[in-house]
């Protein structure tokens, strides 16, 4: 019996969501289509029914991490905003949750730029394009968020915050003190809310 157009959509969605969280855990090359249809609850076999290739995948799965990334850190700046003094509740509401230790502990739920970057610099021009939208995305909420000063500049701020965030997360998760991680996420906060 043929799978319905709405079932194989489904399951395309949970493939793409499994892929999303182990690529992130465990990354890119370690993750094999083994792993990644047995994470979906699926076989191997059915994955070439879905996708034409792993790197297709990977295109898919890091759009779909970029946007959940995206959406948590627009929706800590908005709320923020609502409840504190916009001249910097957002900027310092989005930097918290991106730089909280809840994010350098999980990240099968987080940032795939900081999760996955050094795969993703290797990967397909598809792929890279991705992760270079979300980026975007991440330099204009946070330069939203500068407020006060001219759009450039804004956007100039931004773009070195954005930077700062993803190396910083990704370092805080290398270093094997803890008290330097905490450290590490601390003063990048701080460097970035700062005048």
């Amino acid at each position: 019996m043929r799978k319905s157009k709405e079932e194989a959509e489904n399951t395309r969605r949970r493939i793409v969501s499994a892929a999303a969280a182990e690529f992130r855990e465990r990354g890119i090359v370690a993750t094999g289509l083994n792993d990644l249809m047995l994470a979906a609850g699926l076989t191997h076999g059915g994955f070439y029914r879905h996708f034409d290739s792993k790197e297709q995948l990977v295109a898919e799965a890091t759009d779909k991490a970029l946007a959940e990334l995206i959406k948590r850190i627009a929706e800590a700046a908005g709320s923020a905003g609502r409840t504190r003094s916009r001249a910097r509740g957002g900027l310092a509401a989005a930097v918290g949750e991106y730089l909280s230790l809840q994010h350098r502990d999980a990240p099968r739920d987080g940032c795939p730029l900081a999760a996955m970057g050094s795969e993703l610099a290797r990967a397909s021009a598809k792929t890279r394009e991705t992760a270079t939208v979300g980026f975007q995305k991440l330099v204009e909420i946070l330069a939203s968020e500068f407020r006060g000063i001219k759009p450039d500049r804004a956007k100039k701020r931004a773009l070195v915050a954005a930077a700062t965030l993803v190396g910083a997360l990704t370092i805080s998760r290398i270093v094997v003190d803890p008290i330097l991680s905490k450290a590490i996420l601390h003063d990048a906060a701080d460097s970035i809310t700062s005048d």
